[in-house]
């Protein structure tokens, strides 16, 4: 029988059809119905709010004492960790995660070299020329610090180890999948009880490389971003169905519990916050976008969100005399 090359290809492209079909029905169509109770929380980097020219403390005290957030990600970054080999220093940890168990605050701990804000892999200065394995010893040594310091400790909900490890972004020399295992295993050996949360890209992934790891996935939540390729600001056309159907998904094949653990509410720009104009930033959020994105929040159907931006509430309250994006945040807690 001669081969008809046209009846193939016509045969394939009619296949791609109903498969990209299916694919836009599944992921694009229908309504999940909102969660009957959600979880509200909120993003904190000591850092970043040292960078906008914040008085750390104060911003931090005033999440939990003015806002009334009862959840509160935190970033330990590496630099701050341990700014001299061997050097430790979890003053300003302890202090942390002292103040929120005065006031029944859960924590979630992100911990190794990626953890959140810019430049996502906060390597000490002393270990940036290190090589790829002698970083990964240190790395591990700090894990082990930090877990045995903060085990004991019942502010502790859960460890996420690595931020968006699968997710190619920031200023990083390295991803290994299997030094996250090795990660992972260290943290579970040293505390039995708690899990371990892996965190993927809302967007760009389906999260099974992080349901194969994590106990916990987290994932990101945006809604507008500014593109450097194209030099534009660009909506992001999932709709809420997406992540309740990603999420049913893991739920069924891995068994495992998906959180927001980064759900934007403050600016994406072509410049760092600290670097860029209050005109550009209220260009991908404002009170209307705030809005906007809370509401599409709960239509995903997920009962757990973890707000990216209570830095740039406090900074807008207190440094620009606008105080709307934070007073708005106060009727979610």
């Amino acid at each position: 029988m001669k081969f008809n090359f046209k009846r193939f290809l016509k045969y394939f492209l009619s296949v791609l059809l109903v498969l990209f079909l299916v694919f836009i029905g599944y992921f694009f169509i229908g309504n999940p119905k909102q969660a009957e109770e959600i979880t509200w929380g909120v993003n904190f980097s000591q850092k970043h709010a040292e960078k906008l020219g914040l008085d750390w403390k104060e911003n931090y005290l005033a999440l939990m004492d003015d806002l009334e957030a009862k959840r509160i990600k935190i970033a330990a970054h590496w630099d701050l960790l341990e700014p001299k080999i061997g050097g430790y220093n979890f003053e300003d940890l302890d202090w942390q995660i002292e103040k929120t168990e005065k006031r029944g605050v859960k924590i979630i701990l992100v911990i190794g070299m990626k953890t959140p804000r810019w430049p996502e892999c906060h390597i000490p200065g002393w270990a940036k020329n290190l090589s790829k394995e002698k970083q990964q010893e240190k790395i591990l040594e700090m894990l082990e610090k930090i877990v045995l310091r903060y085990r004991d400790r019942a502010s502790i909900l859960a460890w996420q180890v690595e931020n968006e490890p699968f997710f190619p972004f920031g200023e990083c020399p390295w991803r290994d999948k299997k030094f996250l295992k090795k990660e992972i295993e260290l943290v579970k050996s040293l505390d039995l009880e708690r899990p371990v949360i892996i965190s993927d890209t809302g967007e760009l992934s389906f999260w099974t490389r992080a349901a194969r790891y994590g106990d916990i996935i987290g994932i990101t939540m945006y809604k507008k971003v500014y593109s450097p390729e194209l030099r534009s600001y660009i909506p992001l056309p999932y709709p809420p169905v997406f992540y309740w159907r990603k999420t049913l998904l893991i739920n069924k094949i891995f068994k495992r519990e998906v959180i927001c653990v980064e759900l934007q509410a403050e600016p994406w720009g072509p410049a760092l916050l600290y670097e860029s104009p209050l005109e550009e930033q209220k260009k991908t959020m404002n009170l209307e976008e705030f809005r906007k994105n809370i509401a599409f929040a709960k239509k995903t159907g997920l009962d757990e969100f973890y707000l990216w931006g209570a830095e740039w509430w406090y900074w807008m309250k207190e440094k620009n005399n606008e105080s709307e994006t934070w007073e708005e945040a106060k009727k979610l807690f």
